[in-house]
C-alpha cells in the first residue's frame, strides 16, 4: 500500500519513563527515513511535540490540526510545515483521517485510546481501508492488547477485525508493516447478520 502520510496519535504529556521521549524521536526518523511525512494533533508538548520536531529535524513534512480552544492554550506548535486550527474535536479528527494514509498510537492517555479506537472501527465499519498500528513502547500496550484478544475469545470481536490491529515494539518495524499493509477481505456484517 503506498503511503505518503501517517497520522501519529500520543500523549501530550512526555510520560514519567523516557523510553517514551526515545521512542517518539525514534518514530519520526523512521518516518523520515521512509520518506512519509507527519500529521499529528499540532501541539509541541509531550510526545507530540516530540515526534514532530524529530520528524523536523530530519527534513520532513509535518501537519498539525488543532482545535482553536487548544491553539488558544498556547499549545500549539508553530514550528511545523502546515498547522490548521478548527473549530472542534471532531472536525480535528475528521481532518486528520482525510489527510492520512494511516494511523499510529503511541503511548497517551484517554485522549489517544479515543483517536485509535474511532479510526480502528472505521476501518471495521469500512469507511476506510487504511492500516492502523499500535507501538507498544516497554510493554505499555501489552494489558490492553491481551484484553483485546479476550474480547475475540469472548465472542465480540472477529479473528479478522482483530487482525487489522498492528502491533510492533520497533518504530520501523511497525512503519515498514504499514507500508507493506494489504486491506483485509472482510464480509459487510450489521449486528448479528452477515450480508
Amino acid at each position: 500500500m503506498a503511503i505518503s502520510t501517517l497520522c501519529v496519535f500520543c500523549g501530550s504529556s512526555p510520560g514519567h519513563d523516557p523510553v517514551h521521549g526515545t521512542a517518539a524521536r525514534a518514530l519520526g526518523g523512521a518516518l523520515t527515513d521512509a520518506g512519509i511525512d507527519l500529521v499529528y494533533g499540532g501541539g509541541h508538548v509531550g510526545l507530540m511535540g516530540m515526534v514532530a520536531d524529530a520528524v523536523l529535524a530530519g527534513g520532513g513534512r509535518v501537519t498539525g490540526v488543532i482545535p482553536q480552544a487548544l491553539h488558544d492554550l498556547e499549545v500549539a506548535h508553530h514550528g511545523l510545515t502546515t498547522l490548521h486550527v478548527v473549530g472542534s474535536m471532531h472536525e480535528r479528527k475528521a481532518m486528520m483521517a482525510d489527510l492520512s494514509d494511516g494511523f499510529i498510537a503511541m503511548p497517551g492517555g484517554i485522549g489517544t485510546f479515543e483517536e485509535l479506537f474511532e479510526m480502528w472501527t472505521w476501518g471495521q465499519l469500512g469507511y476506510h481501508r487504511k492500516p492502523v498500528g499500535l507501538l507498544n513502547v516497554g510493554g505499555f500496550y501489552d494489558r490492553l492488547v491481551g484484553f483485546i484478544d479476550d474480547v475475540v475469545d469472548a465472542g465480540f470481536l472477529r479473528a479478522a477485525h482483530r487482525s487489522m490491529l498492528m502491533v510492533e515494539e520497533d518504530p520501523a518495524a511497525l512503519v515498514a508493516r504499514m507500508q507493506a499493509y494489504e486491506p483485509p477481505v472482510i464480509e459487510k456484517w450489521i449486528g448479528r447478520e452477515q450480508r
